[in-house]
């Protein structure tokens, strides 16, 4: 589904976000809107209130946040497209296109530790492919989860051998990962602890 624009006047979205929306140019401005109007209606769903109701924090070029009580949320934009899960815990989300071209080689060896290098090197060029594209995901979606920074933290989050967790090396955190395809797209989702992946309820528009 593509993410279509919503109305300044679209209930959806709040006073807060029409000023915010302001002062964004008009491309900007028509998918903040949306995004935020979206965001609300599959909340709404979840919590079977009006998504007007929905206290959701979220400014522009911030992660978005809950009120106290209400759960986790973690949003990803990918062309055009974006992906929302909730959870009762912090929670990170990645969406990528799974044909996106990237010099595949060149991220592994500037971002990657050695030990992923050492078993990425070995898979078929399709596979090494793949696999790169996967851990970063992972390695985003930790960022997210961590509130942190892309460049800042990049390098530092390292991906286990079977995918199914993160760690680290500068700071005492480690995640459980879950990655997904659905048609074209590849995600991943992570949470500090494994059970919450299975309570994750997740959202692409």
């Amino acid at each position: 589904m593509w993410l279509g624009p919503a109305s300044s006047r679209n209930p959806c979205v709040s006073d807060q976000e029409r000023v915010w929306a302001c002062n964004l140019g008009h491309t900007r401005q028509q998918r903040f809107l949306g995004s935020r109007a979206w965001m609300r209606s599959c909340l709404g769903d979840l919590w079977a209130v009006p998504a007007q109701d929905i206290p959701l924090h979220a400014p522009p070029g911030a992660p978005p946040s809950m009120h106290s009580g209400w759960g986790f949320i973690s949003l990803s934009h990918s062309q055009g497209f974006a992906l929302m899960a909730w959870s009762s815990a912090p929670v990170g989300v990645d969406l990528e296109r799974l044909d996106r071209p990237f010099a595949s080689e060149a991220l592994m060896r500037r971002y990657y530790a050695s030990s992923e290098q050492h078993q990425l090197k070995g898979l078929p060029k399709h596979a090494f492919h793949e696999s790169v594209l996967q851990h970063w995901l992972i390695k985003e979606a930790a960022i997210k989860w961590q509130q942190g920074s892309l460049a800042r933290d990049l390098s530092h989050w390292v991906v286990s051998a079977d995918g199914l967790s993160a760690s680290h090396r500068g700071k005492d955190f480690q995640v459980s990962a879950h990655s997904r395809q659905l048609g074209p797209w590849g995600m991943a989702i992570v949470s500090a602890c494994e059970q919450n992946l299975t309570g994750v309820t997740v959202c692409l528009s």
